[in-house]
């Protein structure tokens, strides 16, 4: 039986979402573990791979589950808590079709970015950014710029091949709650570090360091003026809709 799991996890606790052959300090690989000592032996399967030290409050996977756990999802959900607690949270487990896939059938990923206005306590220092000298709305007129379906070429890392770099961002926001201030972005899907950079470009304008015509330039690929990565601390995969 295939069951469709969104979970939390602490990114600074990790090298990135993604198993790698170098460490095993990441989420799958927590995950894989865990599901070993359930006898679940599944690949764990995500809507997305996020970076070393960004954060997602829900991310989605999926994976096949042995007979002996296919009548008692919550006692599984609260065994596999307990294994992965304090960095990994599963909020909820449900049995799927055969067919769904967590990275193919996702229809929308919500990103959210969040600064602080203020100088960051030591406790919130992996887990926000501070933004000198906020002006929120200058954040959501340089938001605004990347709306819509554009070739993303000139605002993602390279060193992979994902084929098209075309994607669509359907929405932007920009909320504040008291002295932090959080950006949204919803798209279709994203490629390697686009969210940092458009972040990164974003506050860049709003500093003066960086006008709309350039962002529009480089969305058009007539130039790159800028390919600065906001830190990943501020970054949370917030939600993927199917």
């Amino acid at each position: 039986m295939r069951v469709k799991a969104v979970i939390a996890y602490d990114g600074a606790a990790f090298y990135g979402f993604q198993s790698q052959t170098t460490t095993p300090k990441t989420v799958t690989g927590a995950l894989s573990r865990a599901g070993a000592k359930l006898g679940i032996n599944s690949p764990i399967i995500g809507s997305g791979r996020t970076d070393r030290g960004v954060h997602a409050t829900g991310q989605v996977i999926h994976f096949d589950l042995p007979t002996h756990w296919q009548n008692n999802l919550e006692k599984l959900k609260t065994v596999y808590n307990r294994l992965l607690s304090p960095h990994i949270q599963i909020k909820t487990i449900t049995p799927v079709d055969d067919s769904f896939h967590a990275r193919f059938n996702a229809k929308r990923r919500i990103y959210r970015y969040v600064f602080k206005a203020t100088p960051l306590t030591p406790f919130e220092s992996l887990y926000a950014c501070h933004l000198h000298h906020c002006d929120p709305e200058k954040l959501r007129i340089a938001l605004k710029r990347f709306e819509g379906t554009h070739d993303f070429y000139g605002f993602h890392k390279k060193g992979s091949d994902p084929g098209s770099t075309v994607r669509t961002i359907f929405r932007t926001d920009v909320k504040t709650f008291r002295r932090y201030i959080m950006l949204y972005i919803e798209a279709n899907g994203f490629l390697r570090s686009q969210v940092r950079m458009i972040v990164g470009a974003t506050t860049a304008f709003m500093h003066g360091s960086l006008t709309l015509e350039q962002i529009d330039e480089q969305l058009a690929k007539k130039a790159i003026h800028t390919t600065v990565l906001a830190p990943p601390q501020g970054l949370y995969l917030a939600r993927v809709i199917y």
